[in-house]
């Protein structure tokens, strides 16, 4: 009776002779970072009672395996624990699994009567997510194609993200809005991640800008640098840019210096961008244009005066013209006081146009304007101003003008009546009552003046006859030959007409001069006048 109650007792008792000695296991493949159970189940026969498990882990010693019991690896605390029992079930969790923990896996465990040891072993592969962006370098405008590849059989949806954004969709159309890193995880385990993928967007320029450095108003002479810039990836390469004047090429290079500028230089700038890409068809893409505007102060100054002559009591302006950029704001006039070498000047006015409304000798000498604006200021030549005498009844002029217009004339009417009357003479018509000879007449006789009438021109041979029978008679005259060669005589007569018929008072009572006038006993009052010219 005894000995049926302990063969039922023995037959109760789990693991008292009851099966064989054995472990079962089941590989295992686990993501990095995420915690598995390696599956686990063992055996042995009837009788026996389990007092003690482990885990261990084959390692590589100096060429041989040896096991390593996992309570003595170096691994963090909770990282490998037993979740089994000690009734056939041997499951191991492991938490965070990393690289390290990838290799082959042995359970043993220790009896009342016995020890086993796992013949076979179970083997943990660790594996990691992977992002594949296809292609990872695009132009804008491309498709892309996200895939995340784990290596191990996941049961669970994954999801993408471009630097921590969700990205919606894994198959888009790329813009360079796009660019950045991706990378996708498992749905609720957003920690368990791939590594970081970079996708690269290339575009052609953007925002070409060209900048002009020192800003603000650039002053000659100076130093000015140019530089262009844009948005564009790949980046813009130094040779990429060109720098243009008023649509002219100027240089290429991202930056071009002038070190000494001048106002020649002013004008419309733009720099030209181009990477290799293309935008709409465009491969150079141009900043937009910015006007550089070189200041200089004033330049070329000249003194212009006017009017160019001046005379006392008139008026004269002196303007003063100038180059400058801005234009020249302020003018102030100086005359010299002294001699040039001494440089002593008096300020006598200021405006552009010095105005001089009554010239006097005191206004004379050298005068010379300054031109200033806001970047500098200087000084025109010397100019002198001269004036000459002081004008008298200038309202005048006109009928002074006139009047020898007049004059002018009657000289003219003169001379031609002078050549005319000599033109007369020529013309000699002979009396034949005046000793077969005749008296001359002009053409135009009957209209001389009656007390001129009687006045006749004889040949010089009938008066030479008469004025040497004449000095015959006065001894006291004596008159050169007549004849002569040398001598040209002209001999005029005049006939004295009296009043009345009585004797003339006037004529002397002297008969014997009264008898050399007379011919044939006739009375006679013509008087022979003589004019004597040597020739030539």
């Amino acid at each position: 009776m005894m000995e049926s109650w302990i063969l039922i007792i023995l037959v109760i008792i789990p693991g008292v002779w009851s099966g064989n000695w054995g472990v079962t296991f089941e590989d295992q493949c686990a993501l990095k970072g995420t915690s598995i159970v390696m599956k686990c189940s063992y055996d042995y026969p009837y009788g026996h009672f389990v007092n003690n498990v482990g885990w261990s882990k084959a390692q590589y010693v100096s060429g041989r395996l040896r096991l390593f019991l996992l309570s003595k690896l170096a691994s963090p605390r909770g990282h490998f624990r037993y979740v089994g029992n000690h009734r056939r079930n041997c499951d191991l969790e492991i938490n965070n699994v990393q690289h390290s923990d990838e290799g082959n896996y042995y359970f043993s465990f220790v009896t009342t009567f016995n020890k086993w040891t796992s013949k076979t072993s179970a083997y943990l592969s660790v594996k990691e997510l992977t992002t594949l962006v296809q292609p990872s370098t695009v132009t804008e405008g491309d498709d892309v194609s996200l895939t995340c590849v784990s290596g191990c059989p996941l049961h669970t949806t994954t999801v993408w993200f471009r630097d921590g954004r969700p990205v919606q969709k894994p198959v888009f159309q790329a813009s360079r809005e796009d660019a950045g890193k991706y990378y996708c995880a498992v749905l609720g385990q957003e920690m368990l991640r791939s590594a970081s993928v970079p996708l690269n967007v290339q575009y052609a320029p953007e925002k070409v800008t060209l900048s002009v450095s020192p800003s603000g108003n650039v002053i000659k002479g100076s130093s000015v640098t140019f530089t262009c810039s844009s948005d564009a990836n790949p980046p813009v390469a130094g040779s990429g840019y060109s720098l243009y004047k008023d649509r002219q090429f100027v240089s290429s290079g991202q930056n071009h210096i002038i070190f000494d500028i001048q106002s020649s230089h002013s004008g419309l700038y733009h720099c030209q961008a181009w990477n290799n890409i293309s935008r709409r068809g465009v491969d150079l893409i141009n900043s937009t244009e910015i006007h550089l505007d070189v200041h200089y102060h004033p330049m070329n100054i000249s003194v212009s005066v006017d009017p160019p002559h001046v005379t006392e009591g008139s008026s004269v302006n002196l303007t003063c013209n100038s180059a400058a950029n801005p234009v020249a704001e302020n003018y102030t006039w100086y005359k010299r006081t002294d001699s040039p070498s001494s440089g002593s000047m008096l300020q006598v006015g200021s405006g552009q146009v010095l105005s001089l409304p009554s010239v006097e000798a005191s206004h004379t000498g050298l005068y010379l304007c300054q031109a200033r604006n806001s970047v500098g200021e200087n000084n025109s030549t010397e100019v002198l101003l001269t004036m000459t005498g002081k004008e008298h009844g200038s309202h005048y002029i006109p009928i002074l003008s006139a009047v020898g217009v007049v004059l002018f004339v009657l000289v003219l009417l003169l001379l031609w009546k002078k050549l005319r009357t000599r033109a007369e003479k020529k013309q000699t018509v002979y009396d034949p009552a005046l000793n077969g000879e005749g008296s001359s007449f002009s053409a135009s006789e009957d209209q001389i003046d009656p007390v001129y009438a009687n006045v006749h021109t004889f040949p010089p041979s009938v008066a030479a006859q008469d004025v040497a029978s004449h000095s015959q008679r006065n001894s006291h005259c004596e008159y050169d030959d007549p004849t002569s060669s040398e001598v040209e005589v002209t001999y005029t007569a005049v006939t004295i007409k009296p009043r009345d018929p009585g004797p003339p008072h006037h004529i002397n009572n002297n008969r014997a001069p009264q008898e050399s006038w007379s011919k044939a006993g006739e009375r006679d009052d013509s008087v022979i006048y003589a004019t004597v010219a040597k020739s030539s």
